[in-house]
């Protein structure tokens, strides 16, 4: 255990010292316990910003678009369970795999080359269609849908292998007493699968819950041009831009534990809901 823990010591739980400088004007010069104490100014200044509302919208609609996905690797992973020929499902497993180990940079530049007015394949098959060609990442409307389905598509194969690993540890037994009992597939799946996978299902609903305001910074940032901004500006590029760009720490920290405190406060209200409404909680 003691790699894992030192990872820890040193990578999460130091690095809370320094959220302090959210409460200080920092300054290089003057160090972390030498810059002035401030107090809730960089929040205050965050909350009466003209950008406070825009960004939690942009980053909730992310968010949002993405929670209505969660359904779909559980699908897939009862598919998988189900399907008669191994070899199928081994084939599908695979497909369905591949694109998480790609890079972020790589898929948005497939995105990019994909999606392109130009040579994009996506544009000729309209254009053979009778159809104008499209600069979908220009479009701001288009920006939220080609993130999260690109997300869907990267994502979905490796989310459900947790589901399949769950869907292994139902008992057989039960599924051949209903089989005799005359239950058809779909019985079985509602009465024996999911009761028998639902804890993790709740677990995993509340995990995503907690981690509702913390959309992916990568590639947000790499998909953002003049034409999306409106729409792909969110609360991780905007902290990367104030704090890195413009070197105004104390203001970007102050942005950065606000979006934590929220994650925080709705990982304790889904955990406390599910312990009452189903006794399945993280703690």
């Amino acid at each position: 255990m003691l790699p894992a823990v030192v990872y820890l010591l040193l990578l999460s739980y130091q690095p809370m010292y320094g959220v302090q400088i959210a409460f200080r004007d920092y300054s290089l010069g003057a160090g972390i316990t030498g810059s002035p104490w401030v107090g809730l100014k960089h929040f205050i200044t965050f909350f009466e910003s003209p950008r406070f509302l825009h960004l939690v919208q942009n980053t909730l609609t992310i968010t949002a678009l993405s929670l209505l996905t969660f359904p779909l690797p559980i699908l897939l992973a009862i598919g998988i369970n189900y399907c008669t020929s191994r070899r199928l499902a081994k084939v599908v497993q695979m497909i369905s795999y591949a694109p998480h180990f790609i890079s972020t940079v790589v898929l948005v530049g497939m995105l990019t080359i994909f999606l392109s007015p130009s040579i994009g394949f996506v544009n000729t098959l309209l254009e053979m269609a009778g159809f104008d060609r499209v600069n979908f990442l220009m479009i701001p409307e288009n920006f939220k849908f080609i993130y999260v389905g690109s997300d869907l598509w990267q994502h979905l194969g490796w989310n459900s292998v947790l589901y399949i690993g769950a869907l292994a540890s139902v008992s057989p037994e039960l599924h051949e007493a209903a089989t005799v009992d005359g239950a058809s597939i779909w019985k079985r799946i509602w009465h024996i699968d999911l009761p028998g996978i639902s804890p993790t299902i709740i677990i995993m609903l509340i995990m995503n819950l907690g981690f509702m305001m913390s959309v992916g910074f990568q590639k947000a940032f790499l998909l953002q041009n003049s034409g999306n901004i409106v729409s792909s500006e969110i609360i991780s590029t905007y902290v990367y831009k104030i704090g890195l760009v413009q070197s105004n720490f104390s203001y970007s920290t102050a942005i950065d534990l606000f979006n934590t405190a929220i994650n925080i406060v709705l990982l304790l209200t889904a955990n406390a809901i599910c312990r009452k409404t189903t006794e399945t909680s993280l703690f």
